[in-house]
């Protein structure tokens, strides 16, 4: 009964830490910032607390032991380990509102300046943060199996119980964090609950402890004692096989995003199979009724076997997720059933082999438990040593390989890894192989490692996941990918720490055109997307007061900065880009982008915006952003409030702040979200249409001048904005103005429903996950009617432009206005259609317009104009 109580709460254990981990990895980014370095340091402190927390509980626990043998009574350990749940909860609840908010503030008024020393204090400050929980959690395994533990026979069953129910709260934890609790609770919310629950479950366990039970001498019996040196072996063993499966869950993540999107839903699944697996692994081991010395050396073996035999099929991946997506409607309800369906399919796919992972860590116990009362420390030491081989792999393999290597070099290095892992078990299991029969085997190993193919970068970049229905292609097999991008070649490819990068090339010489795509999906191209990184980037600068000085969210083609390049006004140019391989591919690009990489006006800063921003040593007169969608993982950042408050406090007095959202593939509330949370940021807000897909939100942080048209057609009419606007196919003013979709003020008067998207309650990645999902597009809110509609037509520099006229606007005029906005399909086509037919109703021009537009678009898309 005492036992089954125990590792009842040991579940409930593993399911809070869980959740403590994703959560603190979140509040971190703040602090850090979201890019690969942060994200490294983020898990390698959190590692290195638990492998801390681990070796000390193993040394705690065997004095605990040894004391109540000297005093001939129980060793308090469920009592300890009750205070140690109870000191994780009281940390965790004072961690939101006491904790965070202390070290943010000391990260801002250190007197740090910016760069490598800014970023080593922050790590400092998240030491401090993490560190302490993170080694508390450590206590769990090396406390509650000398616990729980009645006899050494009855250890390994014992260990591998607790291991297994802490790893599958874990499993638990994973799902509830990444569907619920985060969008429903929030980050501050998160940490309530779960530290209330480990104050209960600190109770609980004092409680048990407090029942009286024998004092229990584990016996060592017929088993032969170790060797010195042993656990030298069998932690090299753990080391390897920790680092090994953190690089390999590692490239599974960044594979699931290439294949399923990039998002938070994809992580979690990852992320769940193999939590879940590990703790089914271990309660394999659990049942076992004997175990022999073979049966460590198989686990590893056959862990190294199946993940090389998945070697092949995971380049495909892209495939066989698009199999499974075309099975389920594009529709909200089958959302849940479809990601249902996403973990079994990875749990099919990659589970055999991390079932075996999960063995390893229970089974190597079993080899190193006959030390007579150190049952603790032994699973305290061999847990450390396995977390900082996690951790390892987490910076090495997961980071700092990746600046050089791609995925699959580093997939190989940890199979490398399990081979020299399995042939020091089999050597130590098996000492009849002999040493020569274990170098065959790791020599055989490493060079059948050796030979395996690279990735196809085709493949990978495929892009599949945005594909919702059944295609030509569909059920052609893996091998469609190589035609995926059909007279298409892939001229660049790299697996940075943070992304997968490759530039498409379709047609050649003058007729290029070249696409960047990051994690499967296209992220800019230097014809369809020109227009949208153009304006993105010309609409702020001819509102700001000045260009003089300009900041750049994310480089892409380098479309955005080198239009700002172009401009006379413009000094210096500054670039945020996260990902290295963009920063490298960004020569490419020069042909479309008037050789952007060489212009001295410009610096490109790697780093993550937010992080770029906060630390900043000026202001800028312009700031544009163009973030990927939403959906994609870390990019929400980009559209919550602490940001948009960071880039208005980074403005000029005149300056203009401006960002990409987009219509296609998401959803109205996600469209709320958006554009409720810029509107509470930014006092004045416009919203302009570049087309039918992409919308460009414009926030002032003074707006008298930004009614002024006679101002706008006066710097439209300077040379540099003329040619750059003509690029974009836009001549002269009303063809612009055409363009505005909000006009100044008409956002705030419009009655948004909803909350606001926050670092502290990220909302957006979870709504705009499921608008992916479904794929269709949304619409910006209605404002024709009450103070939204008398403000818009106070405020419409369309409707200021017409006035100009005095009722009698020509009728070249109206058929170049309503002709733009029927050709890009923006919002006001019908209603530009329907004045020009009540003003000229006889117009033939008009006539034709109705006849383009009904040929091109359908005969619904006008309706009747009058």
């Amino acid at each position: 009964m005492l036992r089954a109580a125990v590792l009842a709460l040991t579940v409930v254990s593993g399911f809070t830490g869980l959740a403590y981990e994703v959560t603190w990895q979140k509040y971190l980014a703040i602090l850090l910032g979201a890019h690969s370095e942060a994200t490294a340091a983020v898990l390698g402190l959190f590692l290195g607390g638990l492998s801390l927390g681990y070796w000390l509980f193993g040394a705690l626990t065997r004095r605990l032991v040894v004391r109540g043998r000297a005093l001939a009574r129980p060793a308090p350990l469920l009592q300890v380990y009750g205070a140690v749940e109870a000191g994780i909860g009281v940390w965790c609840l004072l961690f939101p509102w006491l904790l965070f908010p202390a070290v943010r503030g000391a990260s801002v008024w250190l007197p740090t300046g910016s760069g490598a020393l800014a970023f080593g204090v922050d790590v400092a400050l998240a030491a401090m943060l993490i560190v302490p929980p993170a080694t508390l959690m450590g206590g769990t395994i090396p406390v509650l199996t000398q616990a729980l533990a009645r006899d050494l026979s009855d250890a390994t069953r014992v260990h591998a119980q607790i291991y297994a129910c802490n790893t599958a709260g874990a499993f638990a934890g994973t799902l509830a964090t990444g569907f619920v609790l985060t969008p429903w609770l929030g980050l501050e919310g998160t940490l309530f609950a779960m530290g209330a629950v480990n104050l209960a479950v600190g109770a609980s366990f004092a409680l048990l402890g407090r029942r009286r039970r024998e004092l229990v001498d584990l016996a060592a019996g017929d088993a032969p004692s170790l060797r010195a040196g042993v656990f030298a072996v069998y932690g090299s063993i753990a080391l390897l096989v920790g680092f090994a499966m953190m690089v390999l869950q590692t490239v599974a993540i960044r594979v699931g995003g290439l294949a399923f999107g990039a998002s938070e839903y994809t992580f979690t699944m990852v992320v769940a199979v193999f939590v879940l697996c590990i703790a089914l692994g271990s309660f394999g081991v659990a049942a076992l009724p004997r175990v022999g010395r073979a049966v460590l050396p198989a686990a590893l073996w056959c862990l190294g076997l199946l993940f090389t035999a998945l070697y092949f099929p995971l380049e495909s991946s892209p495939y066989w997720a698009h199999r499974v997506r075309v099975v389920y409607r594009d529709i909200d309800a089958a959302f849940y059933p479809y990601y249902a369906a996403v973990f079994g399919s990875i749990l099919f796919s990659i589970g055999p082999a991390v079932l075996f992972s999960g063995a390893v860590l229970p089974l190597l116990f079993h080899a190193l438990r006959r030390e007579v009362g150190d049952l603790g420390a032994q699973a305290g030491r061999l847990y450390s040593v396995n977390t900082l081989g996690s951790l390892l792999g987490a910076l090495i393999g997961g980071y700092a390989l990746l600046y050089w290597l791609d995925l699959h070099h580093v997939y190989r290095i940890a199979l490398c890894a399990v081979a020299l892992a399995a042939a020091l078990a089999t050597l130590h299991q098996l000492p009849q192989i002999r040493f020569a029969g274990a170098a065959v085997l790791l020599l055989g190993s490493l060079y059948a490692v050796d030979t395996l193919p690279a990735w196809r970068a085709r493949y990978l970049a495929a892009g599949t996941f945005r594909e919702r229905g059944v295609e030509s292609w569909t059920y052609g097999g893996p091998g469609v990918l190589s035609e995926r991008y059909q007279g298409g070649t892939i001229s660049f490819y790299d697996d940075d720490p943070n992304t997968s990068v490759a530039v498409l090339d379709i047609g050649r010489s003058d007729q290029l055109t070249r696409s960047l795509i990051v994690n499967g999906k296209s992220d800019g191209n230097t014809r369809g997307d020109f227009s949208t990184m153009s304006l993105l980037a010309l609409l702020p600068a001819l509102f700001a007061d000045r260009a003089e000085h300009a900041f750049v969210i994310g480089f892409g083609t380098g479309t955005s900065t080198g239009e700002l390049s172009q401009l006379a006004e413009t000094q210096s140019i500054t670039v945020a880009e996260i990902s290295t391989g963009v920063i490298a591919a960004a020569p490419l690009f020069d042909f479309a982008n008037h050789g952007v990489s060489r212009n001295p006006k410009v610096r490109v800063v790697h780093s993550d915006a937010y992080r770029a921003l906060q630390r900043a040593d000026r202001h800028y007169d312009v700031i544009v952003s163009e973030p990927s969608n939403p959906w994609v993982a870390g990019v929400e950042m980009l559209y919550s409030r602490e940001f948009l408050t960071e880039a208005h406090e980074r403005l000029t007095p005149g300056g203009v702040f401006s960002q990409w959202f987009h219509v296609y593939e998401t959803s109205p509330d996600a469209m709320d979200l958006v554009l409720k949370t810029y509107a509470s940021v930014f006092d004045h807000v416009a919203v302009w249409s570049v087309n039918q897909a992409d919308l460009v939100l414009l926030g002032f942080r003074n707006a008298d001048r930004a009614l002024d048209v006679g101002r706008l057609e006066t710097r439209m009419e300077r040379s540099d904005f003329r040619s750059a606007l003509e690029r974009s196919q836009i001549r002269d003013l009303a063809t612009l103005l055409v363009h505005e979709a909000i006009p100044l003020g008409v956002l705030h008067a419009v009655k948004l429903d909803g909350p606001i998207h926050s670092l502290y309650h990220p909302r957006l990645s979870f709504e705009a996950g499921r608008g992916f999902f479904v794929g269709m597009p949304s619409a910006l809110p209605f404002t024709g009617h009450g103070a939204a509609a008398e403000i818009g037509a106070e405020n419409s520099l369309l409707v200021r432009y017409l006035a100009r006229f005095d009722g009698a606007v020509p009728d070249q005029i109206w058929e170049e206005i309503a002709s733009r906005a029927c050709s890009r399909r923006l919002p006001d086509c019908r209603a530009l259609a329907a004045a020009w037919s009540r003003a000229a109703p006889n117009s033939k021009n008009l006539a034709g317009l109705v006849a383009t537009v009904t040929k091109n678009q359908g005969p619904m898309y006008l309706g009747r104009l009058r």
